[in-house]
């Protein structure tokens, strides 16, 4: 029976991005939390191969202590486990001391897995760089933007689209894909899953029971320094253009041909010389 390890992430609503302008830190108490969306087509990939060869799988997080929601959430939907990473030491982490904690706790929480499962991206980040770090991080092979995977004794056959090219590839297990929102759709939570969510404990590891030091991890470990956080503005104003059409588009194209222009691909200035 395969092994699969599902790395999740709570990130908050998307309409709710608070932000500490001394630190540059999302503020993530402050916001309602939500599965990141990338990750639930993650976790909905690992119940797909399970149903096809069988599987177990533990879902894996790092965050405050909220975060055990979204660990709930992953075995109301199927997932056998879940195992919280949470120390106040790794807050503030980048993407690269997130993926090496990350496969500090694989490594001796999790020795023996065939598959980790990511989503691409997450949407308080969009780096998309903490799957392939970890992949880099465990040595083991990784194929990122994956859109459809079958297991085949221990070798995977992922496909992705990538430069606008479908590329099919094998890798030996033990492996590691991120997964893009194409083949698997998420499921619902089911009744007899609300139950299993809450009769599952959760088991939380901080930083000494990982034998991590505070040097090396959190914004401490972070070679990323945030200079600077702010939200962009943009000004619009308004134009009325009045008169019959012949006149409205004359002085549209007087005052923006440089930009419909551009758009068309035309210089219209030179067009209107020619003529």
């Amino acid at each position: 029976m395969l092994r699969l390890v599902v790395c999740i992430k709570q990130v908050p609503q998307v309409s709710e991005l608070p932000w500490d302008p001394d630190t540059g830190r999302l503020q993530r108490e402050l916001a309602e939390g939500m599965m990141n969306p990338a990750c639930r087509f993650a976790l909905e990939t690992a119940f797909s191969i399970r149903e096809k060869v069988g599987a177990k799988i533990a879902a894996i997080t790092m965050g405050p202590p909220s975060a055990e929601e979204v660990l709930r959430e992953a075995i109301a939907l199927g997932a056998d486990k879940g195992i919280l990473l949470c120390d106040e030491k790794m807050a503030g982490a980048d993407t690269y001391t997130t993926s090496s904690t990350l496969a500090k706790a694989i490594q001796s929480k999790i020795p023996r897995f065939d598959l980790i499962l990511c989503g691409s991206s997450t949407s308080d980040g969009e780096t998309a760089q903490v799957g392939p770090q970890l992949a880099e991080e465990l040595d083991i092979p990784g194929v990122a933007y994956v859109d459809d995977i079958e297991i085949t004794g221990n070798k995977a056959r992922v496909r992705r689209v990538a430069d606008q090219f479908l590329e099919t590839m094998e890798m030996e297990l033990p492996g590691l894909v991120t997964i893009n929102a194409r083949s698997y759709i998420p499921r619902y939570v089911s009744m007899t899953g609300f139950q299993a969510a809450f009769a599952e404990d959760i088991t939380t590891y901080d930083a000494a029971a990982l034998g991590l030091s505070p040097e090396w991890i959190g914004s401490k470990g972070a070679p990323t320094k945030v200079l600077r956080v702010y939200s962009p503005r943009m000004d619009k104003k308004n134009i009325v253009l009045t008169g019959t059409t012949k006149k409205i588009i004359g002085s549209l194209f007087s005052l923006f041909d440089d930009r419909i222009g551009g758009i068309i691909g035309k210089d219209l200035k030179t067009d209107k010389k020619a003529k």
